[in-house]
């Protein structure tokens, strides 16, 4: 009789040892235990085994080790009693930390921080070659600062592996007195430069895409949220998109538009995006710069929350601070509280929803809320006037155009290059006239001093 082949099995997930700091006086949104809970779910997406934390309360970060001395033995121990493959920091960390913490704890148990681990799940989660080329960017500018004398194998440092050069694998020749280091630094660089333009020729698209879309007269609305809150689900119920959706951290990257109909007949565009995080790391905010304009070019933000998360508020103000950061805050929004099926108190939502004027309390599940939703999307987009005063220069016709055929026009003053107007606009249109908002009129500054400096400003 022939034996049997055995099945394959699956390697068993590596085990973690989580650390979370509360530094006395520093801002953050989530308590110590919610961060490190938050944190914990990370490592699971990234599929790793919590096996224990240890938390420390500090002044400010220690010099050499972030965690006291006295931290440091008594995390090596716990490390080394749990079988610990990995230490993970709540924050990110120096690389003077990171290379001493790594000294300290040996080299069985490898050292990661928040920003590693969550470039880890982006690398994992990344499928078109834009959301790769995105995260190889973001984890070379991570690590390059990192790179210490021992030999670094490129191919570990992306997902994409592109910063191989020759059939082995290796970095090629060292010059004169180059040491491996410099080599490896050298390599990164090149490939750095080579990503960032590939990146501009997505851009590039994007902004040709974007323009044309302008020119059809369709809204767009972008949704963003917290990651996890349920963007992909809502979409998906919203327009039928078939987006990948899943309860986990981070299941969808890449973004997705689909034209959506609205009660009364009238066409919208609907975007999912990538969902936000505290401590949103800042190589990832730089790397996705040419998707997170999307957000910023919208006519409407469409904020979905988890209403059934303990810190949904927090995770509200998070995205809120992110918006900001990619000067997107401008934008107007309509709030859906998600996930209120999971309720057990529906007072505690209707009181939540009065803090919150423009909000819907929604499953994107069971499709319960949704209707009104999307009356009250249209609404914004069609309906809704803000009053706005813009100087416009000669230069943007299709600005002073636009004022007049979809506008409440009030008052035209025409001036040396241009023309100040006054009156009220749909919603959807402001962003698209904020960098003309008129509120220097009274100083004595001409049209021309104006067009100059925001000339300026957007360079």
């Amino acid at each position: 009789m022939a034996k049997k082949t055995p099945h394959p099995t699956t390697p068993p997930r590596e085990r973690a040892f989580l650390v979370g700091v509360e530094i006395r006086g520093a801002k953050q949104l989530l308590a110590l235990e919610d961060s490190l809970s938050e944190l914990a779910l990370l490592a699971d997406t990234a599929g790793v085994d919590v096996v224990g934390e240890l938390t420390q309360k500090l002044e400010r970060p220690h010099v050499e080790t972030y965690i006291g001395p006295g931290k440091v033995e008594e995390l090596k121990a716990l490390a080394e009693e749990t079988l610990a493959d990995v230490v993970i920091f709540d924050d990110e960390l120096s690389p003077r930390h990171q290379r001493e913490l790594q000294k300290a704890l040996g080299r069985k148990i490898r050292l990661i921080d928040r920003t590693a681990l969550i470039l880890d799940i982006f690398a994992q989660h990344a499928h078109t070659s834009e959301g790769m080329l995105q995260v190889e960017l973001a984890q070379y500018e991570y690590n390059l600062p990192r790179l210490t004398g021992a030999w670094t194998h490129l191919e570990r440092q992306a997902g994409g592996g592109g910063g191989r050069t020759g059939s082995s694998g290796g970095v090629g020749l060292r010059g004169p007195g180059e040491t491996q280091l410099e080599v490896d630094k050298r390599v990164i660089r090149k490939r750095i430069t080579h990503i960032k333009r590939e990146l501009e020729k997505v851009e590039a698209h994007r902004m040709r895409y974007r323009a044309q879309r302008k020119r059809s007269r369709i809204p767009t609305v972008a949704l963003v949220g917290y990651t996890n809150a349920g963007k992909s689900t809502l979409l998906n119920q919203i327009s039928g998109a078939g987006v990948y959706a899943a309860n986990q951290l981070f299941a969808t990257l890449d973004p997705t538009t689909r034209r959506v109909q609205l009660p009364g007949g009238d066409l919208a565009l609907f975007t999912d995006t990538v969902g936000f995080i505290q401590k949103l790391p800042t190589t990832l905010v730089a790397a996705f710069h040419a998707t997170l304009e999307e957000i910023a070019e919208a006519d409407l933000l469409l904020h979905v929350v988890d209403i059934s998360h303990p810190n949904a508020l927090n995770q509200f103000e998070a995205v809120q601070e992110t918006l900001e950061e990619i000067d997107a805050s401008h934008i107007p929004m309509v709030t859906a509280f998600n996930k209120s099926d999971l309720l057990q108190n529906l007072e505690q939502a209707r009181e939540t929803l009065k803090a919150f004027p423009k909000s819907v309390a929604v499953s994107a599940v069971q499709g319960t809320g949704v209707g009104e939703l999307l009356r009250l999307v249209r609404r914004e987009l069609f309906e809704a006037y803000d009053f706005i005063r813009v100087r416009l220069p000669y230069s943007q016709g299709a600005l002073i155009s636009l004022f007049h055929e979809l506008g409440q026009v009030e008052r035209v003053e025409h001036e040396r290059g241009g023309v100040v107007m006054q009156g009220r606009l749909p919603g959807r249109l402001l962003a698209q006239f904020a960098p003309w908002r008129a509120q220097a009129v009274e100083s004595g500054e001409t049209l021309d001093d104006f067009e100059e400096n925001v000339l300026l400003e957007e360079e």
